[in-house]
């Protein structure tokens, strides 16, 4: 889930070049539909990574999607002749992206997965990826929302925390906690990635930060597929080949075009649906049964991300 912030200058399928949206009602209207298509996109994520886990270690799954992801995101840089490398006084906000996006989350996630929870109970746990963000973009930026945010935030965190006791015999499991790692890494190169969208088109910013992470990635995925067992079949290369080209760079495309279009307050909010539309995708394809417990976790979490949303702005 990329960073809501608004950049200046256009990004793939955004009307114009200029620092401003459409005001237009049919461009909100299809600024909504074009981040609704990147949520879409992430919100196959998971079950994605379920089934490249299948045949491929989880350490080459976290790490060799952003190979993946790495060869795209040069091909539309080169397409575009923009720099390949962000400029040096930006590279410290790109190696927290880096951290936080290219390995930090994909990796914990990755690690919960493999540890046995299902797609849908961190589907549920992730949801308060929103909340988290805003709440890092706060910190960082050094803004002072009214104490509702705040509310709301330590709301979605205790309804996460009831969830995860339920379902954890009343103790929290280790997976829980790479979850929320996983969380608290994706808030953090979420954040930096917003701040620097204030200059640059989203998709350069996810395009260079995966450039500038494949001198450690393309080693360490070589050496991972010659060391680890790989089971190559039908749905675990679908699943790596969506993590990697869809949910580490495609995804974004969309999602960016879509905030230049109908602006964050209006497009942004489709984000809300992802963790149900992650629960939907559990069911269907990996046939994980969603109990009225976990609906309403999600539900629960879904009604206080969108509270921190409104308080913040």
């Amino acid at each position: 889930m990329p960073p809501s912030s608004l950049p200046k200058s256009s990004v793939p399928g955004s009307p114009s070049r200029g620092p401003s949206a459409p005001s237009a009602p049919a461009g909100a209207w299809q600024g909504t539909l074009l981040a609704g298509l990147g949520v879409l996109a992430f919100s196959g994520s998971f079950p994605a990574t379920v089934f490249a886990m299948e045949g491929f270690d989880p350490y080459l799954v976290a790490i060799g999607r952003a190979v993946v992801g790495a060869v795209a995101a040069l091909a539309f840089l080169l397409a575009a002749r923009v720099p390949l490398l962000p400029p040096r006084s930006q590279l410290r906000s790109y190696l927290v992206i880096v951290a936080g996006v290219v390995f930090g989350f994909p990796l914990l996630s990755g690690l919960a997965l493999d540890a046995g929870t299902s797609a849908g109970h961190a589907a549920v746990v992730i949801g308060l990826l929103p909340a988290a963000t805003a709440a890092c973009a706060v910190l960082r930026a050094g803004e002072r929302p009214r104490p509702l945010f705040w509310l709301a935030c330590g709301l979605g965190a205790v309804s996460i925390t009831v969830f995860s006791l339920s379902r954890g015999g009343g103790r929290v499991s280790g997976a829980d906690l790479l979850l929320v790692g996983a969380l608290l890494a994706a808030a953090a190169g979420y954040t930096e990635g917003a701040r620097l969208t204030r200059e640059t088109p989203g998709w350069q910013v996810i395009s260079r930060a995966l450039v500038v992470a494949a001198p450690l990635t393309v080693p360490a995925t070589a050496v991972l597929a010659l060391t680890t067992e790989v089971r190559p079949g039908a749905l675990p290369l679908a699943g790596f080949a969506y993590a990697g080209l869809v949910s580490m760079f495609l995804g974004f495309i969309p999602w960016y075009a879509g905030l230049a279009r109908g602006g964050i307050a209006r497009a942004g909010q489709t984000q809300l649906a992802q963790p149900l539309l992650t629960l939907v995708w559990s069911w269907l394809l990996l046939g994980e049964e969603v109990g009225a417990a976990t609906v309403g976790a999600a539900l629960a979490v879904l009604a206080c991300v969108a509270l921190t949303q409104r308080a913040r702005s």
